[in-house]
């Protein structure tokens, strides 16, 4: 029996001091994130000395709020009017979502962005510390980058009446007639020329005597293309050949190859340093030695899979590396080389270009014919003519809501800066069609209501990707790139409050608070000395580790500290010591009862616990509401006064009652002067 009371005894007291070294291991190592440079000093030291190479403690400062960092408080209000009761709380939400991509695309710290609703409007508030240049943050959260993709309007804006489309007609039948009248002279031996000068109506190839060059299968004229495939050189037409633009009469010259048409695909992997980059994972030796590894293993048949496996061109890897079919002076130098000198199914590479290294798939070529033509072109009308749209562009089914990611490029050509479009799978389909329909025609690319490019479709694009082209530098391109990445506001929004922060009246905030909290907590260490003696010095030993143990994690999850959130951290730490007046007290009537120290602290915890624990948890309700419910300054209080009440409670309930069972031996059975007054009665 003697025997197993010790074992008990043994077994109790090895838990202390296991307890205690706990207690000094975890001080040390919230202490070291509180201070790092202190402790990193040491381990330098340590280092030098035996060259063991212990790391160094990643230094991390405080996330600092916009009240004692200083910024900006920006308030907008959301214009839902065009908007049901049921589409308002989703698209104010929308509109939060886009402007902290927004935010966060400034690079501001710790932004916050939330949405609240006073009366019936809908408010967006935004919190920037550190923002230097207010109007700049103020110009990219407000505006609104609407991006549209539209092409040339040929729908009338109403219905001809019946004089109007019979003055229409009897035009176009005298066109016809005249044009007949031009055709009849050639026939009967007339100069192409002369007849050019008299009858045609293209001012372009009239004032050549009717010369356009050589015209291609990618021509704005497939008529005239179609018609000059079929005859030979020097045949002049014997009918008239119509176009969307009138009658023409046609005389076709030689024949010459094209550049034809290639059908690749390729698998890019891109290294740290090459152009559009993203996320680089390969330095470019290993980018390199991958691309060759790639090259060694592919085939006709696994060619798809390694690029959906492998390729770094997020763009077309899920087509398994496609680009569809492409003319000369479309790709890079380097990459057009390659592929346009590799036979058909063949595989070539590693090609380098500034984008990384390229493994290339040929998977078909077109060969194609240029004819030299001359034309007499008479133009007839039509109902755009009569009744022109009020605006010349109508809006596709294609706009920034398909845009799946934008990044600056340069002209492989002339080096110019341009802003590439990469659209998703629905953007792909929509652009494709678009393309499809308006070969030889200009499509618009409409920014916030205004042309930025208006480029002539050549061919169907079927990879879904898009250049625009402008007269602006790389900062400019960099800034649109960066908006249209954020995306297009759902509604509209007004900023009606403003508020700037200095960086100094900030500090001044922040040293206040600090200097505040110190004096406070000596204060508190002192009263529980000067009261409760050497307890009262646990209570400090734990009070210390709860303060640095409670820094410690504000660090590493990243807390914003704001004066409310501060507050907040001093409140809890009066929680810490109001359980510690708890405990003691409790200590003090079991005392009084006559039971033994070490019966007095086990009892004395046991019976404050549920004090201390339905005061923390009606607390910790309080802040879940707050942070719930509340605005930015609200929700700092609650966090950090949350996460001080649950170190407060381990602190109190663990750290404090180690510390007592570990000095409560010391003392006789009923204590002294010295632990809380009581001697043996």
């Amino acid at each position: 029996m003697i025997m197993k009371k010790n074992n008990t005894k043994s077994q109790v007291r090895a838990k202390v001091r296991w307890g205690i070294v706990g207690i000094l291991a975890l001080l040390l190592l919230a202490g070291s994130f509180d201070a790092p440079g202190y402790f990193n000093r040491a381990i330098n030291k340590v280092n030098a000395v035996t060259y063991i190479g212990l790391p160094n403690i990643p230094e991390k400062n405080f996330n600092l709020g916009l009240d004692l960092q200083g910024g900006a408080h920006l308030v907008y209000q959301a214009n839902t009017s065009g908007l049901t009761g049921e589409e308002k709380g989703p698209s104010v939400e929308g509109v939060r979502d886009v402007i902290e991509r927004r935010v966060n695309g400034i690079g501001v710290s710790e932004p916050v962005v939330q949405t609240t609703k006073v009366g019936d409007d809908y408010r967006i508030i935004v919190e920037m510390p550190g923002v230097t240049d207010i109007n700049e943050a103020i110009k990219m959260i407000g505006e609104t980058p609407i991006l549209e993709f539209k092409e040339q309007n040929d729908e009338p804006s109403r219905e001809l009446t019946e004089e109007e489309r019979q003055g229409m007609n009897d035009f176009n039948k005298e066109v016809k007639t005249r044009a007949g009248e031009a055709l009849q002279k050639i026939k009967s031996g007339s100069d192409f020329a002369e007849v050019v000068t008299e009858y045609s109506e293209d001012l372009v190839s009239k004032n050549n005597d009717g010369y356009m060059s050589f015209i291609g299968v990618t021509s704005q004229y497939p008529e005239l293309y179609e018609w000059a495939g079929g005859v030979s050189e020097g045949t002049v037409s014997a009918t008239l050949t119509e176009s969307y633009e009138g009658y023409n009469i046609l005389k076709r010259g030689a024949e010459r190859d094209g550049d034809g048409q290639i059908s690749a695909s390729h698998i890019l992997i891109c290294y740290l340093g090459s152009e559009s980059c993203d996320s680089p994972i390969y330095t470019k030796k290993e980018a390199l030695e991958k691309a060759q590894e790639i090259y060694d293993q592919a085939n006709a048949g696994n060619f798809a899979q390694l690029a959906i496996d492998n390729s770094t061109d997020f763009s077309n890897k899920d087509e398994g590396g496609d680009l569809g079919y492409f003319g000369r002076g479309m790709m890079v130098p380097e990459f057009e080389e390659a592929v346009f000198n590799a036979d058909v199914s063949q595989i070539v590479g590693p090609v380098e270009t500034q984008f990384g290294y390229h493994v290339i798939y040929k998977t078909d070529e077109k060969p194609s014919k240029e004819y030299e033509m001359w034309r007499v072109m008479l133009r007839t009308k039509k109902e755009i003519d009569i009744l022109p749209p009020s605006d010349p562009w109508k809006n596709t089914d294609l706009s920034g809501k398909q845009l799946e990611r934008s990044e600056v490029v340069s002209d492989p050509q002339t080096g110019a800066v341009q802003v590439s479009l990469g659209f998703d799978n629905e953007g792909k389909e929509l652009f494709k069609e678009i393309t499809t329909r308006n070969v030889g025609l200009p499509v618009a690319i409409f920014l916030d209501g205004q042309p930025i490019s208006v480029p002539t479709v050549n061919e169907p694009i079927s990879d879904g990707r898009a250049v625009i082209s402008g007269s602006f530098n790389l900062q400019e391109a960099r800034l649109l790139s960066q908006r249209l990445n954020a995306g297009a506001l759902p509604v509209p929004i007004e900023l009606i409050a403003q508020q700037s922060v200095g960086a100094s009246l900030g500090a001044k905030s922040l040293n206040t608070s600090l200097k505040a909290g110190v004096v406070g907590i000596l204060i508190v260490m002192l009263f529980m000395l000067l009261y409760y003696r050497l307890p009262g010095l646990l209570s400090v030993i734990a009070l210390t580790l709860y303060v640095t143990l409670t820094l410690a994690v504000f660090k590493l999850i990243g807390v914003t500290l704001t004066l409310a959130g501060i507050a907040g951290f001093i409140l809890s730490i009066g929680m810490a010591v109001d359980a510690n007046v708890l405990i003691f007290e409790r200590l003090k009537e079991e005392l009084k009862e006559g039971k033994s120290l070490k019966a007095a602290v086990e009892e004395g915890f046991l019976r404050a616990w549920t004090s201390i624990r339905d005061g923390n948890i009606s607390t910790l309700i309080t802040c879940v509401l707050l942070i719930w419910f509340g605005t930015s300054f609200v929700q700092g209080f609650a966090v950090t006064l949350a996460i001080g009440v649950l170190l407060s409670m381990f602190s109190a309930i663990t750290v404090t009652r180690v510390l007592l069972r570990f000095v409560a031996p010391w003392f006789k059975e009923h204590g002294s002067w010295l632990f809380l007054g009581y001697k043996k009665q």
